[in-house]
């Protein structure tokens, strides 16, 4: 069974939009959009959803302004326990390399 000349069309897995494929160059020729879908149905929604992003990227903001005033107390206090580890269990001897393990 050989194969056509003819372009034939195939629906794309991805988009959902139809495209046009010839069967000798094995190239897309055409491709033709799926229909958009709406996103909201009325503008309502539309500014309902705008306001809780709105309110959504104020909190976020809001966090990353407290952690930014908490970093210095919080990096101060993982560098005295990383001298409390370090002065808890010194190094003794050499220490190992890659090739030492050879």
């Amino acid at each position: 069974m050989g194969l056509s000349d003819q372009p034939f069309d195939v629906t794309c897995p991805d988009c959902g939009g139809m495209m046009t494929i010839d069967p000798v160059s094995r190239g897309i020729i055409a491709h033709t959009p799926a229909p958009r879908k709406k996103t909201f149905e009325d503008f309502g929604q539309a500014a309902k959803a705008l306001k809780e992003s709105d309110a959504r990227r104020e909190s976020l903001f809001a966090q990353s302004i407290q952690a930014e005033k908490n970093k210095d107390d919080l990096m101060a206090k993982k560098f005295a326990e990383a001298v409390k580890k370090a002065k808890e269990s010194p190094l003794t001897g050499k220490p190992l390399r890659d090739f030492d393990l050879d």
